[in-house]
């Protein structure tokens, strides 16, 4: 299976007959260009927020069980179009998305944005260690692995912001 090859992704029929890979594909968001993973990032906060307002403990269920499938999920989507890390397999930017927003120190929209602009500059700059999980780690959990630290890192850079404006 070859790295982040430019394959077209797969039609939108073809992945809703699989739950792996509607799932994989953040239910379609993946899909769609360019930047299917700023696309998917958003259809992860727009889902998980309701969830996350209505039940943190549930937001904290959906999450771990999001990671726990997670590496299954990314693993089956890329078995199916045959490369490594699809740009369209989103799975991992949902549960980049998830971690940032369950981390955040206020839920507030003003948050929620800087948390969706922090994970999307660290999932695409990919600073020191997040491009070695991503150039290093095969099969479903090095898909899932980049985005998991990138998250951390954004939560990280969001505290430290939150910190220094109080």
């Amino acid at each position: 299976m070859s790295h982040k090859e430019k394959v077209p992704p797969p039609l939108f029929s073809q992945i809703v007959k699989d739950p792996a890979q509607f799932l994989g594909y953040g239910f379609g968001s993946g899909l769609l260009n360019p930047a299917p993973g700023t696309w998917g990032t958003l259809a992860g906060l727009i889902l998980f927020l309701p969830i996350l307002l209505l039940s943190e403990w549930a937001a904290w269920v959906l999450l771990i069980f999001g990671l726990l499938v997670g590496s299954w999920i990314c693993q089956k989507s890329a078995d199916a179009i045959g490369v490594h890390d699809h740009g369209g397999i989103v799975w991992d930017e949902f549960i980049g998305i998830w971690i940032v927003l369950i981390l955040l120190p206020e839920q507030t929209w003003q948050w929620w944005i800087v948390a969706f602009i922090a994970f999307r500059v660290f999932d695409i700059v990919k600073p020191w260690p997040i491009k070695w999980l991503d150039e290093e780690l095969e099969g479903g959990f090095g898909i899932m692995a980049d985005d998991v630290v990138a998250a951390l890192f954004a939560a990280l850079s969001i505290w430290t912001i939150y910190a220094l404006l109080i």
